[in-house]
């Protein structure tokens, strides 16, 4: 009788494990599938997400679009410029800032340039504009231009060291045709506005022409790509046509003299 009661125990306690072991199994299974379903749902989430983007990028790259948060920041790195000549004219342009003090712009803007006129009055004052306060500037190095829209026609200046953004630059852009740009620049010395347009062609002389705005007070402002970087300056204009600018590509040269730019190839 106790042997039949142990036999009934044995078996009660063997179907209730047996019970408890598919209740757990069931228990993980579920939790499997449901952790399955979570990393697929994630996965597809995931691949939704790069899709979108990878759409967004390639639209924002065939539209010539650029983030305006970019151009903002962008804009901080330029200044108004003021040059004084000897006879107590004012003249106004642009000046990108580079690090370190140093900014570039164009050189008739800070430089006598006699070209065809030998009386044209030396510069005797540089200034730039940084927290509305008109500071010190030098030139400290120049293009070998004599007279305007020229490819020599930059120049590299030295203030005391300022709290802006330096611009990223880059000297291989290649100005394809209808390639986007902006330009930055001190629109007839009413403060630094932006416009945009796409690339021309390049002329004879190492320029690249543009329909963009060149009213007076841009040259020496920035020319930016798509992703912010600082490619060329704009230096002038067509005659009578505040549209059809004249950029000027950055090169190696121009930055000789910026320490934090210059390389071994710039002479």
């Amino acid at each position: 009788m106790r042997s039949r009661r142990t036999l009934v125990l044995s078996c009660l306690v063997a179907t209730a494990a047996s019970a408890a072991g598919f209740a757990v199994g069931v228990l993980h299974a579920r939790r499997a599938a449901a952790t399955t379903v979570a990393t697929r749902t994630e996965s597809a989430a995931a691949a939704n997400a790069r899709i979108v983007a990878e759409v967004k990028a390639q639209l924002t790259n065939e539209m010539g679009l650029v983030p305006v948060s970019l151009l903002r920041d962008r804009r901080s790195s330029f200044v108004e410029l003021y040059a004084y000549d000897a006879l107590g004219k004012t003249h106004y342009g642009t000046a990108g800032y580079l690090g370190h003090g140093y900014f570039i712009t164009v050189k008739h803007a800070v430089v006598g340039m006699s070209g065809e006129d030998r009386n044209a009055p030396a510069i005797d004052a540089v200034r730039v504009v940084y927290h509305g306060e008109e500071i010190p500037a030098k030139v400290v190095d120049t293009g070998d231009a004599t007279v305007e829209v020229h490819r020599g026609d930059w120049a590299i200046l030295k203030s005391r060291d300022v709290d802006l953004p330096p611009l990223h630059v880059d000297t291989s852009f290649a100005f394809d045709f209808a390639e986007p740009i902006f330009r930055l620049g001190n629109d007839y010395s009413r403060g630094i506005i932006l416009s945009s347009g796409y690339v021309g062609q390049r002329t004879a002389n190492g320029l690249v022409t543009c329909l963009i705005d060149g009213h007076p007070g841009v040259s020496g402002g920035g020319v930016l790509d798509q992703r912010g970087n600082l490619v060329g300056i704009p230096i002038g204009r067509l005659d009578g046509d505040y549209r059809f600018s004249f950029l000027l590509p950055l090169r190696g040269e121009m930055l000789r003299k910026v320490p934090a730019l210059s390389s071994p190839d710039s002479d």
